[in-house]
């Protein structure tokens, strides 16, 4: 099994992400932002294509390897259909944390927000990566993380 978990800039998907892998048996974590500090110099647009398809790889591997597979990371509509197109055959599920714009631009958690990550997020809304066409939306904002895990654990079952 393989889930994905989309959403904005500081939307929880890494922590929920951290929750799931203690839940779910034999259970990996795949963070394509660990990915992308390999080619850190590289601009954005360049580089998430790369990231994505060296993700997939890792991911492919980890799923041949029996692994339950956790993925955060913000996927638009377009990313979607690589990933789909990449990893036909295997069990996939989407989830897109959709917390309210203003919950997560002032803070949430532990976090402080610079400016350019308050402006990545105003980026994100307004390319739809809260509310894309594809998968389980989840408005987590008012939910604590784990309450967030439990709705994408009770999906999956």
């Amino acid at each position: 099994m393989i889930i994905f978990i989309s959403g904005p800039l500081n939307s929880g998907k890494s922590t929920v992400a951290k929750i799931l892998n203690k839940e779910i048996r034999g259970a990996a974590i795949v963070e394509p932002d660990a990915i992308r500090e390999f080619i850190a110099d590289v601009p954005i647009d360049k580089a998430v294509p790369i990231v994505l398809e060296l993700a997939v790889l890792v991911v492919k591997r980890l799923a041949q390897a029996r692994f339950n597979v956790i993925v955060p990371y913000p996927l638009s509509e377009k990313n979607y259909r690589f990933i789909r197109a990449r990893l036909q055959g295997e069990k996939l599920h989407f989830f897109i944390l959709n917390p309210r714009m203003e919950a997560i631009t002032n803070g949430r958690g532990k976090r402080k927000l610079d400016r350019w990550e308050k402006q990545r997020i105003r980026r994100h809304y307004q390319i739809n990566l809260h509310n894309p066409p594809f998968g389980i939306k989840i408005d987590n904002t008012k939910q604590k993380p784990k309450e967030t895990a439990n709705t994408i654990l009770n999906s999956i079952k």
